[in-house]
């Protein structure tokens, strides 16, 4: 009779975690990947800050750092695509996809755009990164496969348009 509780236990929590519902999962999800391709965004940009966590705000036109040049010049080593233009698009891609995931805009597609980011960055810029690159790909998968959830713009506008 002892050995029946300890399993019963394990059955009731089980089920109890498997009652997580999809849209927190979701959420936390969108705003972690979110974050981390924001943050690095972030350092290839001045003129521009915003970080709502930290409360650090600067309005104004942003432009390319020098040292995001520097980076893609010295550091990062793309085939076929010059330093300058690849930092931009990389900026670019830093700001405009984590900021529709954490809206749940076009989720599935921008979470397209950053899993191949992910993967040029990890086949040709940091090989040694896979532990972070395989959670970041995890993250951005689970959101192409199952999508932002319930609480996110793509839910409210299938809803509008069914």
């Amino acid at each position: 009779m002892h050995q029946a509780r300890p399993v019963q236990l394990i059955k009731w929590l089980i089920a109890l975690f498997e009652r997580t519902p999809y849209w927190l999962i979701a959420l936390l999800g969108r705003f972690s990947i979110a974050a981390v391709f924001w943050k690095s965004g972030q350092t290839k940009v001045q003129g521009f800050a915003l970080d709502i966590v930290s409360g650090e705000f600067q309005f104004g036109m942003p432009q390319l750092s020098d040292s995001a040049v520097y980076l893609f010049e010295e550091e990062y080593h793309l085939p076929l695509i010059a330093p300058e233009p690849a930092a931009i698009m990389a900026a670019f891609a830093e700001h405009i996809f984590p900021a529709l995931i954490l809206l749940g805009l076009a989720t599935r597609f921008s979470a397209l755009a950053l899993l191949l980011m992910t993967l040029i960055i990890q086949l040709l810029v940091y090989p040694d990164a896979y532990p972070t690159h395989g959670v970041w790909a995890t993250v951005l998968l689970l959101l192409l496969a199952k999508g932002p959830g319930a609480v996110a713009l793509d839910r409210f506008i299938a809803r509008k348009f069914s």
